[in-house]
């Protein structure tokens, strides 16, 4: 039986190599969730082999996917029907497939968090209840909200804070700053904690952004993973941690206009437009920072 729904759901799907999903994600571009090296490393953590997926027309592999049975690779379901709840976070990511524009492909995968590009490429999408934040460009944000940004800033330096960018930190240290801060703003662990030192140290080159610092002490800290597609940059926010005692300061604002401001830089630099993902909109912060955009799922 289980042989029976395997071959409905994959059907006109070919089992392809990791190498083959690869090159198909560097034509077509995909999301951090999505990435190659993220996919095959985390796999590799979760002890939970991937078999990639790929359609062809013609000659060409026109989609691909990574999937964990008849989950998509990497899914908070798929982890959790393999016991393995919470062993680490991406939060609520933006999934972007390798796929040929408008190719309407049938998705018959369990998905969530499908980008609205993928509208017209897969068959049998439906639009998800929740909404996806991504982040405003710069000129989006009124020059009012733009200048208190600067002046918190300049506040919070000439108070004793400092900025340093996350690749000063072994991925170790990383993962105690954020677990710590983490914990003393929401109160409870973070997602992954006993193995994020794993992650961090698995997925440190597409670690980005920066902490904050007074007078020497860690009081902000955000888990952003960043990757380049041909025609894209995807960045993911998972998930941030704030030193509660420096509240009067706003830290985790300034921490994000930062790292925002970065993000933007860099894309404009590169000539490619940004996916800066906020996750789900689900807090009224992240509509002073975002827009919300449509998501799909299977």
């Amino acid at each position: 039986m289980l042989n029976r729904w395997r071959c409905l759901r994959e059907r006109g799907w070919a089992e392809i190599t990791a190498a083959e999903y690869a090159k198909v994600w560097q034509r077509f571009g995909g999301s951090v969730a999505t990435f190659p090296p993220v996919v095959e490393r985390l796999a590799e953590l979760a002890e939970i082999p991937v078999r990639y997926l790929g359609w062809r027309q013609a000659e060409d592999w026109i989609a691909a996917i990574p999937v964990w049975g008849r989950h998509l690779a990497l899914s908070k379901a798929a982890l959790k029907a393999s016991g393995k709840k919470g062993l680490y976070d991406l939060g609520n990511a933006e999934i972007i497939l390798p796929v040929a524009a408008g190719a309407q492909v049938p998705l018959r995968h369990t998905a969530r968090y499908l980008s609205a590009r993928h509208e017209a490429d897969f068959l049998g999408l439906k639009q998800q209840r929740e909404q996806l934040a991504l982040a405003k460009a710069p000129e989006e944000l009124s020059s009012k909200f733009r200048y208190n940004q600067r002046r918190e800033l300049r506040l919070l330096r000439e108070a004793g804070g400092s900025v340093r960018p996350v690749g000063d930190f072994p991925p170790a240290d990383l993962a105690t700053i954020y677990s710590e801060l983490f914990e003393r703003r929401w109160g409870f662990p973070a997602t992954g904690a006993a193995r994020m030192a794993e992650v961090f140290t698995r997925l440190r080159e597409w670690m980005s952004g920066a902490l904050i610092f007074m007078d020497g002490a860690p009081i902000a800290m955000q888990v952003l993973y960043r990757v380049e597609a041909p025609q894209w940059i995807s960045v993911e926010y998972i998930n941030g941690g704030v030193d509660p005692q420096t509240r009067a300061f706003s830290p985790g604002s300034v921490l994000s206009f930062l790292n925002l401001q970065a993000a933007w830089e860099d894309a404009r630099a590169r000539e490619k437009p940004l996916r800066y993902s906020f996750g789900r909109v689900d807090r009224d912060y992240k509509s002073r920072w975002c827009r919300a955009v449509p998501v799909f799922q299977v």
